[in-house]
């Protein structure tokens, strides 16, 4: 099983990278630096917290697992 430790780097790293991306798109699509900006930031918010529950309910699902 993982540790809660491990679920909550895992799901900073991937939303830093999120971040960065949903940067660039918000940017091409609006223009504007800071609308493009604050879109990302809210998506990256909303989906860590959601990432985070999801790998923790899925750490607790022994389903698919060897051993």
């Amino acid at each position: 099983m993982e540790t809660r430790r491990r679920s909550v780097v895992k799901a900073v790293v991937w939303n830093a990278m999120g971040l960065a991306v949903m940067t660039l798109v918000g940017l091409i699509a609006t223009g504007s630096a800071a609308v493009g900006g604050a879109l990302a930031l809210i998506n990256t918010a909303i989906g860590l917290t959601l990432y985070v529950i999801y790998e923790r309910v899925w750490a607790g699902i022994s389903w698919g697992r060897n051993g």
